[in-house]
């Protein structure tokens, strides 16, 4: 029995030993992600010919399937130089770029060997855009992303099971789900393969640093064969990260469009498009603001996250002059503000400053981020340090400031009064540093 006990112990050990391992190893790929702040999204494909939703609008019949596929003989990409892309992304100060290879429509957009269905055999463009694509950004010194959907709405293996069950949904659509009678777990055994095969296509091809997979709510974790697919993929490239649409077998969250009011546990990102469409529609013309987009992305760096901002680029490959301006516009102010930015953590509670926040890695000093124009002094709360001084971020001068209401007798802190010149302010978003004596101490009187 003694004998057991100790066998067991050890076991348990050896689990624990492997699985804080595991923990280390997965924070060191994560790592570069974690401090990049800005990725570019980039949903590129046949669907900007007509100007209309990527894939859904066959899937919900605003456009037949035929007649959306007639969209690559207009496809030609003659502009398409992603050389030009990275600059700009560079420039913007994004750390990585995500592009679609494949969208639920399964139009590949390079030579894949396993389908006729690709921009390179069947539209004008007849080339691959996967690789110019990587190329340059790696001549920038960005990561490449590929966005990748698990689902193929034009595979004819792909409609073949139904989402864990045997039993034919509600008001089907038979692009996701086969006709009754028509199940067949072997086919469906041949669409896993296919996808697989064009995932190894992809990384013989490109190697990315990041998969940003989609589409995986129409099967089951089981079905789609998530955990081997996590290892395949890192048997592939260790480094690999993954992002969270592999139902618990990704490494990241990744909420679109509305900005989460506390933020995911753990490593995320946002995901937003500049208009109020994923890919290039000419007649979607509400692109928001500048000012509203720095607003989101220091909200979402303030929670410990990233922003990746997604542009949709004409078939020709020209990004239009709209997104461009606004790239150009939040990268004027990142570059600005860039020591508010990179080697930053999440920053503190609302409650002690009503505004975005940020944190140097030692914690020595905090960035706040003032949303409005300066009219009034700014106020901050909490703070037991020791202040040495306080700097405005772009200009590095420093600005007057005063502690009020600081008792001797008592262990709450004064409140912080900062005050920054009109004259001085950003045209957007206001940064100022508290550059602390040691790392940040903050008061609360939570019981």
């Amino acid at each position: 029995m003694k004998k057991k006990i100790i066998i067991f112990i050890i076991l348990s050990f050896n689990i624990l030993l492997a699985q804080h391992k595991e923990n280390l190893q997965n924070e060191d790929r994560l790592q570069w992600f974690k401090d990049a702040k800005l990725g570019i999204f980039i949903h590129y494909g046949i669907y900007a010919v007509y100007g209309i939703d990527e894939s859904w609008s066959f899937y919900h019949k605003k456009i037949s399937y035929e007649d959306y596929m007639k969209q690559l003989e207009g496809f030609t990409a003659k502009n398409y130089d992603p050389y030009k892309w990275a600059k700009l992304f560079k420039e913007v100060g994004a750390k990585y770029a995500v592009m679609t290879s494949k969208h639920h429509d399964g139009v590949a957009l390079w030579d894949t060997k396993l389908s006729d269905l690709s921009v390179v055999k069947k539209s004008p463009a007849k080339r691959d855009l996967l690789k110019p694509y990587a190329d340059a950004l790696r001549k920038e010194d960005l990561k490449v992303g590929v966005y990748f959907s698990h689902l193929d709405w034009s595979h004819p293996d792909y409609a073949t099971v139904y989402n864990g069950t045997d039993t034919l949904p509600k008001n089907p659509n038979y692009y996701d789900v086969p006709m009754p009678g028509k199940q067949s777990k072997e086919r469906w055994e041949n669409f896993i393969k296919f996808r697989n095969g064009q995932l190894e296509e992809i990384y013989k091809l490109v190697n990315p640093d990041l998969w940003w997979f989609d589409g995986d709510w129409t099967r089951t974790a089981e079905q789609w064969k998530m955990k081997d697919l996590r290892e395949l993929l890192l048997s592939w490239n260790p480094k690999v990260i993954l992002n969270s649409r592999m139902q618990g077998y990704g490494d990241y969250a990744t909420p679109e469009q509305g900005i989460p009011i506390y933020g995911p546990n753990g490593t995320w990102e946002l995901c937003l498009t500049i208009n109020n469409s994923w890919g290039y529609q000419h007649k979607d013309t509400n692109h928001k603001s500048v000012s509203y987009l720095i607003r989101i992305f220091a909200d979402c760096i303030s929670l410990g996250g990233n922003l990746l901002l997604d542009i949709g680029p004409m078939e020709d490959g020209t990004i239009s002059p709209e997104q461009t301006e606004r790239l150009k516009g939040l990268g004027r102010w990142i570059n600005k503000h860039a020591e508010a930015i990179y080697g930053t953590e999440r920053g503190i509670p609302f409650e002690y400053f009503l505004g975005p926040t940020t944190l140097s890695k030692d914690k020595k000093t905090l960035y706040c981020f003032v949303i409005n124009q300066p009219k009034h002094e700014i106020i901050v709360k909490g703070i037991k340090n020791k202040i040495k001084n306080i700097r405005l971020i772009g200009t590095n001068e420093n600005l007057n400031y005063k502690i009020v209401g600081k008792l001797y007798w008592s262990e709450v802190p004064g409140v912080l009064q900062v005050f920054i010149p009109q004259e001085k302010a950003d045209e957007n978003i206001t940064v100022f540093a508290i550059d602390l004596d040691s790392p940040l101490e903050l008061y609360s009187d939570k019981k």
